[in-house]
């Protein structure tokens, strides 16, 4: 029979080896499923690095997807670190969007630095308000978040769908539904030819990080997703600091997407995030929640994002062949995230009992 047992905790040279061995197992096995739908795993490889930074075309379009991938990655870091499972990341996404969108639509006029800050924040509060709903129905009804984050995605995109072919179509679309574009202030400027909100990118990881590591708030958070009972008897306001962590979790996804509609789009769209709020549950977890990780583990995915559109083109590949490579990534190296804090027993199987 097999036992599930705890491991002792590992020194860090051999956790950062059995790491390293489960990422080098995913590329093996990486390579094993490209062999066997035909084609030569080193030219895929090859194609993969080259259409995410072949040329600075592609390496500023990795970049352009890392960005709200990282962004939405913090978001989802903090709500995780006290075990509230956000899933509402794409719908935070796009009403972010939506209220930077109604700042950028307003104040047209209005000077550059003025109102990105203006758009930033409204993203910031129309995100972190969508998330506090899930957060006070759990408060109140004890309703699983997970649920109540994940149907809210829907409505959120549905209700940008509705501005999209109704009140916010645009009338010079010639018939096709889509909302007018920005006005230039409402887009950053760009540093090293990529938008701005690389840097901005840099300084959330490095408050989130501030924030969790080195605040009350952060060692707030971190005990009550420890154990409720523990935080309550320690004279943690429990409540306050599930409602001010999840405004900052759905924050973060809203300033995400007021960086792709205004930096990337330059409009909003039913089609903003492609399933990126959805991709940042997994990087979140491959950084293990280290805000600074989180920023890696996002671009690295981002290549193969960008590297796997590029396939399509250049080998015939499918796209979604990049989604398998990234769902073999995820299975080892989660495997041996599991295997860090457990090891299987292999025990003798008990005799049958013996008769009377």
């Amino acid at each position: 029979m097999i036992r599930v047992a705890s491991r002792p905790e590992l020194t860090g040279f051999r956790e950062k080896l059995q790491r390293a061995l489960a990422i080098a197992a995913a590329l093996a096995a990486s390579a094993l499923f490209i062999l066997l739908i035909g084609y030569n795993p080193l030219d895929v490889f090859a194609k993969i690095i080259a259409g995410s930074l072949g040329t600075a075309y592609r390496f500023r379009e990795t970049i352009h997807k890392a960005i709200p991938l990282g962004i939405l990655s913090l978001g989802t870091a903090v709500a995780f670190k006290m075990k509230f499972w956000n899933i509402g990341q794409e719908g935070q996404f796009y009403l972010g969007a939506y209220g930077a969108s109604l700042i950028a639509f307003s104040f047209p006029d209005m000077p550059s630095p003025l109102l990105l800050t203006f758009m930033f924040l409204a993203g910031f509060v129309f995100g972190g308000l969508w998330a506090l709903i899930p957060a006070l129905l759990k408060a109140r009804f004890s309703t699983s978040e997970t649920l109540v984050t994940l149907m809210l995605n829907y409505v959120a995109v549905k209700w940008i769908s509705y501005l999209q072919y109704g009140p916010w179509k645009d009338p010079q679309g010639l018939g096709f539904p889509k909302i007018a574009s920005f006005s230039r202030n409402a887009v950053p400027p760009n540093l090293f030819g990529i938008h701005l909100g690389w840097v901005i990118t840099l300084c959330l990881a490095a408050l989130v990080y501030l924030l969790l590591k080195r605040t009350k708030l952060g060692y707030e958070i971190d005990v009550l997703g420890e154990s409720e009972a523990t935080a309550r008897y320690a004279g943690i306001p429990v409540f306050r600091v599930m409602i001010a962590a999840i405004l900052i979790s759905g924050g973060l996804c809203g300033a995400a997407g007021m960086l792709q509609a205004s930096a990337v789009e330059r409009s909003l769209s039913d089609q903003l995030s492609g399933g990126l709020g959805f991709t940042s549950v997994i990087t979140t977890w491959l950084a293990r929640l280290n805000p600074l990780s989180i920023i890696v583990t996002s671009f690295l995915f981002s290549l193969l994002i960008q590297g796997g559109n590029f396939l399509q083109s250049s080998l015939q590949i499918p796209a979604s062949i990049s989604l398998v490579l990234q769902g073999i990534i995820i299975f080892f190296v989660l495997g041996s995230e599991f295997f860090l804090r457990y090891r299987l027993v292999w025990t003798r199987a008990r005799t049958a009992r013996m008769e009377n």
